[in-house]
């Protein structure tokens, strides 16, 4: 029997700084005992509550179920302890497979090395047991396994998923320091954004804040393009009941008003990857998209914007990044009254560029630095 079929318990792993947001979405999801972690949130869940986590969790970058634990000292231990999993239960030779691992703290330093220990010792089970082994794949794996290891412990799980929860798959383009889905699910999700008012995101980008807000407001589940999960490998996976599940979310879809979601960007050439991005989202087709430049915008009163400007290392020179923030914080004040911003800022120090009374500052890490999500309410 695996770790997790007898405690039920499982993990998922989030940015730092959304430890509690996705512990709420868990629990709203139907997780019981949901324990914030850093950078991650522990839960438990039957096999129903499972299902709308792993298709439907929009804040998780990844859900792991436990296989094992276990005191780890050596990089030979963790060879013999891994090698002791029954991994025919998981994979024949004829499937993929793929490890990696985080270490922190720990004798064996190296998370590369921790992952080739434990894709040796997986294979020499296999080979074991059916004469032959699987192939590693790290691009498109049957199912992708992740070593953990702190201080002295090491815990061994199944990626229920396909890898990272941020490749929604319906972005295929990126541009400078683009914004993950998983963060830009955070900013609707503090925004609390339901679709029921009009949304602008005046310098949209490549659009993820937009495809991020039709999937909650939609709603529609952030896994709808995946057709590979790793949980399909696990000997009690329900095929049925995943199936009922996807299709009881997949119902409450409901399409959003021709223009209650606009975006626009002065650069044609992000605009139109905006627009074959949003072409892969269900219900986006409702989305407005301009190439316009936010300064010759009407602007939006009595709706919420959403925003991720341009900082220093997007733009190249903090001083520009300081006069756009001067420009974008007057079209707020003057063009969008009644209005509740969010502004992405990656560097704190555009704060005082802005010129608005800000009504909330949310820590939220972006690009590796440590930014604000901020609210301004605008009178």
């Amino acid at each position: 029997m695996f770790l997790y079929q007898s405690t039920r318990r499982f993990f998922a792993v989030v940015s730092e700084a959304l430890e509690e947001l996705a512990a709420g979405e868990l629990e709203a999801l139907g997780a019981r005992d949901v324990r914030p972690a850093y950078r991650g949130v522990h839960f438990v869940a039957g096999d129903e509550a499972l299902a709308r986590v792993v298709y439907a969790s929009r804040l998780p970058g990844r859900i792991l179920a436990p296989l094992t634990s276990f005191a780890c000292h050596s990089d030979r231990y963790l060879r013999r302890r891994a090698a002791e999993l029954p991994w025919e239960e998981l994979l024949t030779p004829a499937q993929t497979f793929a490890v990696s691992a985080t270490v922190s703290n720990s004798r064996l330093r190296h998370s590369q090395y921790a992952a080739l220990v434990t894709k040796d010792a997986i294979c020499d089970r296999l080979r074991e047991h059916f004469g032959a082994r699987p192939s590693v794949d790290r691009r498109t794996p049957d199912l992708r396994i992740h070593a953990h290891i702190q201080g002295d412990k090491a815990t061994l799980s199944a990626d229920l998923g396909d890898g990272s929860r941020h490749r929604r798959g319906y972005r295929e383009e990126a541009g400078p320091a683009p914004l993950t889905e998983t963060v830009a699910a955070a900013v609707i999700e503090h925004a609390g954004y339901d679709g029921k008012q009009p949304l602008l995101d005046p310098l949209c980008g490549a659009g993820t804040l937009l495809a991020e807000a039709v999937l909650r407001a939609g709603p529609v589940a952030a896994a709808f393009a995946l057709r590979r999960f790793g949980w399909q490998r696990l000997p009690d996976f329900d095929a049925a009941l995943f199936e009922r599940v996807r299709g009881e979310i997949d119902a409450r879809r409901r399409p959003l008003p021709s223009g209650r979601i606009q975006g626009s960007d002065a650069d044609p050439t992000v605009v139109a990857v905006a627009r074959r991005a949003l072409a892969r989202v269900p219900g986006a087709e409702t989305v407005t998209l301009e190439v316009r430049d936010f300064r010759d915008h009407p602007g939006l009163e009595n709706g919420v914007i959403v925003c991720n400007p341009p900082w220093g290392v997007r733009l190249g020179d903090a001083r520009e990044a300081g006069a756009l923030a001067r420009e974008l914080g007057d079209f707020l004040k003057q063009r969008c009254r009644g209005s509740v911003a969010y502004l992405l800022l990656g560097e704190r120090a555009l704060l005082k560029h802005v010129g608005l009374r800000p009504a909330r500052r949310i820590p939220l890490p972006v690009g590796g630095r440590d930014g604000r999500l901020v609210r301004y309410e605008l009178y």
